[in-house]
């Protein structure tokens, strides 16, 4: 058996931005789990993500050389869920909350990760 987050990192390798559902109460599902918080329905399946959200909050990691610095920052997918990772293809000074983002997929660290661009 696939553990779900061997699973979602599987979906990402193939280029996919995927979410779990419930079937029974429609509820999405992130970070992967083996049930839906709250409910406890295990009748979770995945589902392709709109791959679009908003800036729910932002902050700023500060590097010695300002071109290393970075952005954090928490996502509320049009789905539901509420997910963290970065915005990239902006300055990292000009991501604001209320920010509407769209999800890519880049390689980073020798694996696939989920990043935002201003949508």
């Amino acid at each position: 058996m696939i553990q779900p987050e061997a699973e979602w990192r599987a979906h990402l390798a193939e280029g996919r931005f995927m979410i779990q559902r419930s079937r029974s109460t429609g509820g999405h599902v992130f970070y992967p789990r083996i049930v839906e918080p709250g409910t406890g329905a295990d009748d979770l399946e995945w589902v392709e993500a709109s791959g679009k959200g908003v800036v729910h909050a932002v902050t700023v990691v500060r590097k010695k050389d300002p071109a290393d610095s970075y952005n954090v920052v928490l996502v509320d997918l049009a789905e539901g869920p509420r997910l963290m990772s970065r915005v990239d293809g902006i300055d990292v000074d000009a991501v604001r909350i209320g920010m509407d983002v769209r999800a890519r997929i880049v390689e980073g660290e020798g694996k696939p990760l989920l990043v935002f661009v201003p949508a």
